[in-house]
Formats: structure tokens, C-alpha cells, sequence
């Protein structure tokens, strides 16, 4: 029936038809998305939105962030689309725990000021060049972010107000002496063992295991030897990558972008300024301005009179400014001083009266085309590659509906070939297969059962594949002799651990006796002693263990990393005061409390708030 619907739907009265239907939806249906409505909602607290938009932001920084920090460990971490949907939840968790923050610090009345957030700003250290605000980082880095200056401002007063409250949570925690010192203790403490290592994997080359073993285990377990379905598919993948090395461009065409996007490439006019603020009424700024009409030296009287308490200390000075970044009243008296040496009128803004001097001012600059050059081109091609993927995406699209029982013409459409994968099952697909959104295609009933192909499907940005189920294996239990080397390596492993257990254990009791003789009548004998840490790898469980007496030693069996059994002698506990540490531990431990503090009001937040997740439930 599907077959005879897909073959039928390429005629030209269905065309006819279905183009109606979508001149209808056009005027009746799809406007009423074009017309109003809000952005759509990844989260909701209360009465605070988190737009979608929002959240792709934070997302985007939060992955830059983690990408400049780990690099190619955090690539191959993103190919992992569990983990993938694991990171963009956990950044909306910590979005919607910043929105209850922010709700009750509201509450609470608190606030922060205008003068608060310049300050905050002009002293970031990312800001800053030589150890002084620079104006030209500052813009760039928030260009980078996503950010206006006016959206920054707003981020930042949010965040500085959140920090209030979550000071105010860590001004209420303190730590005792004894507390210090008894942590303290327990983390200096030092271990002296001395180990023998059972060698599991030794055990298990020497394990006897026979036919009958492996068939009795067999039996008893056909469940674990069960092959899950397989399919074999054929695909087509395109991708916007692939299409870069087909889009040449000329140096025309560089040249041609270059001539019409200059405000790309230059900078805009810089302006050093100093200033005065007078925070009080009127008068008292005219006869600040009066002294500087008199002859009197700008700096000096920055020095003696302003009352923007960080500049005036350096007589003034802002350093570099361009448009867009600060007051508008302040902004177009900077730039219409003339002359080096010039000071405006009064200058009114929300901080107070402004006299404003001009110190210096550095021309637009435009980089030459040979800078820039290579930029473009890569520009250039990513474009043309782009403008080129899409139109073979409609293609594809069209060519697989078309012809539903190949993908030959499909292929052949965007020049791309049919690759015919090996049978696999949902667990163990190729990499390329395995995302979510393919398998759910792969095991449509369209797809697999009817053998058609699927709907183009996104990967990723600008990579998309269509798919197709050549063969279909079902669900079986393996014969044995396919699966009889796995029986008896799992067997072998098996009874090697049992023999190292035994035999540790026969080691312990033995020594626990005081018959020392055990150890050489197995060939075994103890590492020389070590002091360890808390950091040693086997510190978990040997700082379980109890404290030996005086000349004697403390025996147990546990496992190491590699899963071999180890049999530890604790000989001795060495106590250290480490009193340089006490700082160190006291801030541990108001961190840790702090923290338990931020999670119960978080939690109890969470309880007493009205919270919904959009973008989770789609």
C-alpha cells in the first residue's frame, strides 16, 4: 500500500493537489506563526522566562568554555549525544537554579547600582591591558560573548545582586578550632603497608576449563549469548565540509567582498579622554569648570576635586573610548572636542556633572586586503559551500521520495555515493548511525519493514543523510560454537578470581596465625614498606582499615584499579600537625558547608516554586 501511495504521489494531479493543500496552509494555518507570539520558552520559574534563545547563548559560552579548556577530550566527549543532551540539561539546571536566585534576592530588596556595575566592569581583569581598562578588549571579548553593552550591564547586575545573597549564606557559616584541627588530622594522616599483588589475569591462564563447563554454563545462560537484531543499511550522507574543497574562489571575488564590507576591517575612531565627576548640585560643578576656564591643570584639579574616586587618583584619565560603549550625552561631548588639550561644559548623566577632557585620538584604521585576505576566502568558501549544501539537500529530498526503493538516483543527484554498512544492532551501530534521531528512522516501520527510504535526516548543522534497510537479521541465540572461546575466557576469568581470592584469604588467615612460613611455601612475598597518602589508589580502602597495635600489622584483601586482588599489611599510622595547612582546610570546609547551605535553599526554592521545562518536553 505504501508503495503505491509514494509511486502514485509523483503524478502531476497529486502534484496539483498537494500543491493546494499548501497554498491553504500558507493563508490559513502557517501565518498565525508568522504573525505575534512570543519566543519560544526553554524554561519557566515562576513569573521569569527563559527564552530559548537565552539558553542557546549560555549554551554556546558554556561549550566554548569547556572546549578552550579540555580541547579535543571535549570534542570526542560531544560525539556522544547522551552526553551531549546530559550537558545542555545540566546547563538549563544551573540557569533555572540562577532564575530562583534571582526571584529571591527580589524579594529580599536587594540591589545593586549603576556605579557598582562600571567599576565591576573596568576592573575585570579580561578587560584589561597593562593593567588598565582597555576599551577595544572590552568590546571585542562582548562581541565574542554575544553581548551588547547594554545586555553585559544587565547580565552583570544580575549576577553581582545573586552573589549578595549567596554571600549573605556564606557570612552565616563559621568552623571551630577542634573541627580544623581534627580534619586537619585525618588528612595529614600518612599509612605505612606493604602489598602483594595477586595477578588476576595470571590466575586466569592457568584455570582448567572443560567441555562440559562450557557447555553446562551454556545452557544455563543462553541469554547472555543472544544476538539482537541486526540490519544491514545503505546511506547517502551530505555535509556543508564535504563541499568546501568544490568552491573555489577567485581573487576577484575577494577583492569584490572586500571593496563592500571595509567596516568589517577597520576600526572605529578611538578618543583618550580624562574627566571630573562632580556628584553634587550644579554650582558646585561650575566652579570646578571655572577653575579649569581660569588655566588651571586638568589633572590637578581631577586629583583635588572629582569625586569618581578610581580615576581621580590618576588625574582623571579613562583611557581610550569609541561610540557605543558608554552615556550618550557623555559620548557625543567626548567626540566633539576638537583639539588635544580641550575640556567640555558640564555634561549631565545619571552619575552626576561631567567635565571631560581630550587626550588623544587615534584615526579609524582599515586592515589592508593582504591581512585579511585568507579570512575572507574562508568566509567565502563556508559560504558558498553553505549556499551549495542547501540546494542539494532539496535535491536529495527530492530524488529519495522519487524513487523510494533506491538510493542510487539520490546519489547520483548530489554526486555522492551509496555506502552499504555491515549488519549491526541498535547498541553497536557506527558512529555515523548512531544518532538517536537515525536509529529511530533505521527502525521505522516505514523504513525497515517496508523498505523505503527515510526522509532526509539532520545530524548536524549542515550534514544530513538519508537511509535505507538492505537486510534484516532477527533476534537469535548464537550456537554455542560461536560463542565458545567468550564461555571459556569468561570461565577462565571467573576461576582465576576465585583462586586469587582463596588464596589471599589463605594468605591472611595464615599470617593473622603468625605462619610466616605460608608465604614462601606459595612463592609469595611482601613489597618493601611505603608511607601513602589519601591520594594513593588504594587509599579508600586501606584508611578503613583498623589501626595496628604496637609491633604488629593489620591484614586485608582488597582490589586495585586493574581489578587484581591485592593483599595489604598496614604496619603503621603516622599522626602529623600540619598547622600550615589549617587555612586550608578551614576555607575547604566553609566552601563545603556553603555549598550544602546553597543547595537546601535551592531545594527548598525548587519546592515552593511553580517550575516547568519547555525545552525538556518536546
Amino acid at each position: 500500500m505504501m508503495d503505491r501511495i509514494r509511486e502514485g504521489s509523483t503524478g502531476l494531479v497529486v502534484k496539483i493537489i498537494l500543491g493546494l493543500i499548501i497554498f491553504s496552509f500558507v493563508f490559513a494555518g502557517v501565518g498565525s506563526y508568522l504573525v505575534g507570539g512570543g519566543q519560544p520558552l526553554a524554561a519557566k520559574v515562576g513569573e521569569r522566562e527563559i527564552t530559548r534563545n537565552d539558553f542557546e547563548q549560555v549554551y554556546q559560552n558554556e561549550r566554548n568554555r569547556m572546549q578552550s579548556q579540555l580541547g579535543e577530550y571535549f570534542s570526542t566527549l560531544l560525539g556522544d549525544p547522551a552526553y551531549v543532551e546530559q550537558f545542555r540539561k545540566s546547563v538549563l539546571d544551573r540557569m533555572v537554579n540562577d532564575a530562583l536566585l534571582d526571584n529571591q534576592a527580589q524579594d529580599l530588596g536587594l540591589r545593586v547600582g549603576d556605579e557598582q556595575i562600571r567599576q565591576a566592569i573596568l576592573s575585570m581583569p579580561q578587560f584589561q591591558k597593562d593593567g588598565k581598562f582597555d576599551e577595544e578588549i572590552f568590546n571585542i571579548s562582548l562581541r565574542r560573548a554575544g553581548f551588547s553593552s547594554d545586555s553585559f550591564a544587565e547580565y552583570l547586575r544580575q549576577d553581582l545582586v545573586r552573589n549578595q545573597l549567596v554571600l549573605a549564606l556564606e557570612s552565616t557559616e563559621f568552623t571551630l578550632d577542634n573541627e580544623v584541627k581534627a580534619q586537619g588530622a585525618l588528612e595529614a594522616q600518612q599509612r605505612e603497608i606493604r602489598t602483594i599483588t595477586l595477578d588476576t589475569a595470571e590466575f586466569a591462564k592457568q584455570a582448567t576449563v572443560t567441555d562440559e563447563e562450557v557447555a553446562e554454563y551454556y545452557n544455563a545462560n543462553k541469554q547472555q549469548f543472544v544476538r539482537p537484531e541486526q540490519v544491514k543499511v545503505s546511506y547517502v550522507e551530505l555535509s556543508g565540509d564535504s563541499l568546501k574543497a568544490q568552491a573555489p574562489i577567485t581573487n576577484e571575488e575577494i577583492q569584490t567582498y572586500y571593496n563592500e564590507n571595509q567596516d568589517k576591517y577597520s576600526t572605529q575612531e578611538k578618543r583618550e579622554v580624562s574627566h571630573i565627576l562632580i556628584k553634587g548640585d550644579e554650582a558646585d560643578a561650575q566652579a570646578v569648570l571655572a577653575r579649569l576656564d581660569a588655566g588651571d591643570d586638568f589633572a590637578t584639579v581631577a586629583k583635588e576635586d572629582s569625586q569618581d574616586i578610581p580615576t581621580a587618583k590618576e588625574g582623571g584619565s579613562l583611557g581610550w573610548i569609541e561610540r557605543g560603549v558608554i552615556d550618550p550625552a557623555f559620548e557625543d561631548a567626548a567626540f566633539q572636542l576638537v583639539n588635544v588639550g580641550d575640556h567640555s561644559g558640564l555634561v549631565k548623566s545619571a552619575f552626576g556633572y561631567h567635565i571631560i577632557q581630550l587626550d588623544g585620538v587615534e584615526a579609524p584604521k582599515t586592515k589592508p586586503l593582504a591581512e585579511v585576505s585568507s579570512e575572507i576566502k574562508s568566509f567565502l568558501v563556508d559560504e558558498h559551500a553553505a549556499d551549495a549544501f542547501y540546494s542539494l539537500q532539496t535535491e536529495l529530498a527530492e530524488k529519495a521520495f522519487e524513487s523510494p526503493d533506491s538510493l542510487d538516483d539520490a546519489a547520483e543527484s548530489v554526486n555522492a555515493k551509496v555506502i552499504t554498512s555491515d549488519f549491526f544492532s541498535q547498541e553497536d551501530a557506527p558512529e555515523l548511525l548512531s544518532n538517536p534521531t537515525v536509529l529511530q528512522a533505521i527502525y521505522s516501520p516505514e523504513v525497515k519493514e517496508d523498505g523505503l527510504n527515510s526522509d532526509v535526516i539532520e545530524i548536524a548543522p549542515e550534514h544530513i543523510v538519508v537511509v535505507r534497510v538492505e537486510d534484516v537479521r532477527d533476534e537469535t541465540v548464537l550456537p554455542l560454537g560461536d560463542v565458545k572461546s567468550a564461555v571459556t575466557a569468561r570461565l577462565s576469568q571467573t576461576k582465576g578470581e576465585q583462586k586469587a581470592v582463596e588464596l589471599a584469604q589463605g594468605v591472611i588467615n595464615a599470617l593473622d596465625k603468625g605462619e610466616v612460613n605460608y608465604l614462601t611455601d606459595n612463592g609469595l612475598s611482601f613489597t618493601e614498606a611505603r608511607m601513602i597518602t589519601r591520594a594513593d589508589e588504594l587509599a579508600n580502602d586501606v584508611y578503613r582499615l583498623q589501626k595496628p597495635a604496637q609491633g604488629t600489622s593489620t591484614y586485608a584483601q582488597v582490589m586495585d584499579r586493574q581489578g587484581n586482588n591485592v593483599i595489604v599489611a598496614l604496619d603503621g599510622v603516622l599522626e602529623l600537625s600540619n598547622d600550615a595547612m589549617a587555612q586550608q582546610v578551614s576555607t575547604r570546609l566553609l566552601r563545603t558547608q556553603t555549598q550544602q547551605d546553597l543547595t537546601a535553599t535551592l531545594d527548598t526554592l525548587k519546592a515552593n516554586s511553580d517550575i516547568s521545562y519547555p525545552l525538556l518536553e518536546q
